[in-house]
């Protein structure tokens, strides 16, 4: 996924860096992430983990990373599972470039063990999350 944010870089690397922005954005609009649940140690090896409520049913999900690459502002790659028991990690990779005039292009990549169609359902899932995030720099 490829996307322009109006926005420098370094606030765009604070959506996914600092857990009052991330809880805010993750799960989009159909979800919430307690700031509570939100921890993050971004550093290669540091962990991160966060509670979602999905949806109308309120469906707890417990997501579980670790940080492998930490390159700020421009590289963030770490892996991500919302089953950590069966060790399904998926690995995401986030690289922000300045385009200037104050706007940053964001390329987003999840690579794992998922068939395609798996991936077409969590690449519009990632829309929504990345929709609010475009919401959230327009507005602040």
């Amino acid at each position: 996924i490829t996307r322009v944010f109006e926005a420098p870089r370094e606030r765009v690397w604070r959506e996914w860096t600092e857990p009052e922005r991330f809880a805010d954005w993750f799960g989009g609009p159909e979800s919430d992430v307690p700031l509570t649940s939100v921890s993050m140690d971004v550093r290669p090896g540091g962990a991160l983990r966060a509670t979602m409520f999905a949806g109308p049913d309120r469906r707890e999900i417990q997501w579980k990373g670790e940080y492998r690459e930490v390159v700020e502002p421009e590289r963030l790659v770490f892996t991500l599972s919302d089953q950590p028991a069966e060790e399904l990690y998926e690995l995401v990779i986030v690289v922000l470039t300045d385009l200037g005039d104050g706007r940053t292009e964001m390329l987003f990549e999840q690579r794992g063990r998922m068939s395609a169609e798996q991936y077409e359902r969590a690449g519009q899932g990632w829309s929504t999350f990345l929709d609010r995030i475009a919401e959230r720099l327009a507005g602040a």
